[in-house]
């Protein structure tokens, strides 16, 4: 394994220091490293919302609770590349109340309408699952849960944090990076489970994954650089050199992606008039401990991990065991 600590570099390439501002600045601060340059700036209006009946609180648990059948194929799949997008993991009325919900959160946080404050920004709240028990049923949920400890091949997996994302209309492009960067764990057993709140058309930004997931390799000695978007350039122009293989397609509704921390993946900018939201919820193999050295890249990551230190056992009361669970239905 790769050693993950801080290094020393030039001044603008030095990470060494901890993140010492909120989450919602460091999104600020990440955004700002993409390259916009060449874009498509045209909008598009979102196609209207399915209209479907909301399920009750209990029918959501229920759902997030029942297995999801993943075939060899699609083990296989992630394994070789990094990422897979399976369809039907959340229904549509499962989607629309998780929009709902992280809409409401989103504006009662920001004070702004969240698809036509017209900020262009990219909006992030994380640990919201403590306070919010309908939210905590998507986080914690045993069916997504268990599908990332299949595809890691683990026993078991525990809660890194959640992560509400809203790429408001206008706001440009997320930077090509994997989240080997972001996450100061000694294991490379972590998942993030992206599951969009509407679906996602081309036209506003669907994730964007590089294949297969050992291309990382080729961008290793790029260097992170703290301002500028010269490593987001970088990484672009080293994929194309190589003509690495690009998966940019919309999502479904209930369609959801899960990707390694070794896929390299980007998105465009939001070209709609409406926000793409997404609950990112991560999961890491039970047992992995804090790297000796957290960089400003993982940002406020003792929030997620209150009373954890450095070369610890990566447990806190933040960081549940989401599978397997006790009451897991028998199969």
């Amino acid at each position: 394994m790769r050693d993950r600590s801080a290094t020393a570099g030039t001044p603008d390439t030095d990470v060494s220091r901890p993140w010492d501002k909120d989450n919602q600045a460091w999104w600020d601060w990440y955004v700002g490293l993409a390259d916009n340059t060449g874009e498509i700036t045209e909008f598009e209006a979102a196609a209207a919302l399915p209209d479907v009946t909301l399920p009750a609180d209990a029918e959501v648990v229920a759902e997030l609770a029942e297995p999801y059948e993943l075939s060899a194929a699609d083990i296989a799949f992630f394994r070789t590349n990094g990422f897979i997008k399976l369809k039907g993991v959340f229904s549509p009325g499962a989607v629309l109340k998780l929009r709902a919900e992280l809409v409401r959160l989103l504006e009662v946080e920001f004070g702004t309408d969240v698809d036509t404050g017209a900020q262009d920004r990219f909006l992030s709240l994380e640990m919201v699952w403590p306070d919010h028990p309908l939210l905590r049923a998507y986080v914690l949920s045993p069916r997504v849960a268990k599908i990332c400890a299949e595809l890691l091949g683990v026993g078991g997996v525990r809660l890194y944090h959640d992560n509400v994302l809203a790429k408001q209309p206008g706001c440009g492009r997320t930077p090509w990076h994997f989240d080997d960067h972001h996450f100061p764990l000694d294991t490379h057993d972590v998942v993030t489970a992206w599951a969009p709140a509407q679906p996602i058309p081309l036209a506003m930004g669907p994730l964007a994954f590089a294949h297969p997931i050992d291309v990382w390799k080729l961008v290793d000695g790029v260097d992170f650089e703290k301002s500028g978007t010269n490593y987001d350039r970088g990484v672009a122009d080293t994929f194309r050199r190589h003509d690495v293989a690009v998966d940019e397609t919309p999502f479904d509704i209930g369609e959801v992606s899960f990707h390694h921390n070794l896929n390299f993946h980007t998105a465009a900018r939001n070209r709609t008039d409406r926000s793409r939201i997404v609950l990112a919820n991560t999961y890491y193999a039970d047992g992995a401990r804090i790297v000796d050295a957290p960089t400003m890249v993982s940002g406020d990551w003792q929030k997620f991990m209150p009373g954890v230190g450095p070369g610890e056992l990566a447990a806190s009361s933040l960081n549940p065991v989401c599978w397997p669970v006790a009451d897991a239905p028998d199969e």
